[in-house]
């Protein structure tokens, strides 16, 4: 049988997973994020396109860029949606 000590320890081992998951859960839906992911996402396109020798690299590739972040805020709809589809 677990002594009071291993009890508090299991506690605090589960408090300490339990911050960790909620600081990750803050990052994935931080605008921080969003933003750091659709300004790479730009950079490398805008990359491509000048190694492609593409025409208005730099305005050609907003598109994917603003794709991401249109895509993000509406997938808060289409979760909400499916939770309310899933709860039954």
């Amino acid at each position: 049988m677990a002594t009071l000590k291993q009890l508090g320890k299991e506690i605090e081992a589960i408090k300490e997973r339990n911050r960790r998951v909620e600081s990750d859960k803050s990052w994935e839906t931080s605008w921080e994020r969003k933003m750091a992911v659709a300004g790479l996402t730009y950079a490398v396109v805008v990359a491509f396109f000048l190694a492609a020798g593409l025409p208005n690299p730099l305005v050609n590739a907003l598109v994917p860029a603003l794709a991401f972040i249109l895509s993000t805020l509406s997938l808060e709809w289409f979760r909400q949606a499916w939770i309310k589809g899933h709860r039954k």
